[in-house]
């Protein structure tokens, strides 16, 4: 794996862990300090499949739902998070470089010591292409006390050595193609 790509799935990586908190928003509970290891993977979608583990703490949840919430509320028309006897649903209706996309998230897990979220997404591409339809598992396990090296923020894929911290998300814009 080449270093460019390498950096290009972590962020993707990262881009995916803050969607999923942006789904959390206020209303979901905050994850259990420590390390957790993440699986993605994508049906219908060129993404590839993907794990990666975060060192986090609550400040550090708290800081990307109040990172994402706010770029959320600029995109999007429709946001909706409410409790469920197994856990939560969201949905959401999302405006991207004239993309709309709407999604259905099922979110379940204790947040202390795992969670899923699946999320079904349909985009209508406009005059861009056919409408497109994906679905994203997220994984999560808690494995206990982040590593020696490891602050909270930290994401890491494993194998590959990349790392990023989610507090530098300016840096996010280097990893992905067409961003500036």
């Amino acid at each position: 794996m080449t270093r460019e790509f390498g950096g290009w799935v972590l962020g993707l990586g990262v881009l995916a862990v803050m969607s999923a908190a942006g789904a959390w928003a206020e209303d979901l509970p905050i994850r259990k300090a420590g390390l957790w290891e993440i699986k993605l993977a994508h049906t219908g979608s060129p993404l590839p499949s993907l794990t990666m583990q975060h060192c986090t703490d609550e400040t550090v949840d708290r800081e990307m739902n109040n990172m994402v919430s706010p770029m959320a509320k600029q995109i999007c028309s429709k946001q909706d998070t409410q409790k469920t006897a197994t856990g939560y649903v969201s949905d959401s209706l999302c405006s991207v470089a004239g993309i709309s996309v709407s999604s259905h998230s099922e979110i379940s897990g204790d947040f202390n010591s795992a969670y899923t979220v699946t999320t079904t997404s349909h985009s209508d591409l406009g005059s861009k292409g056919t409408p497109h339809d994906a679905v994203t598992t997220i994984e999560a396990k808690w494995l206990g006390a982040c590593k020696p090296d490891q602050k909270p923020g930290d994401i890491v894929m494993p194998g590959g050595g990349f790392k990023l911290n989610v507090r530098d998300a300016e840096k996010l814009k280097n990893l992905l193609p067409g961003a500036k």
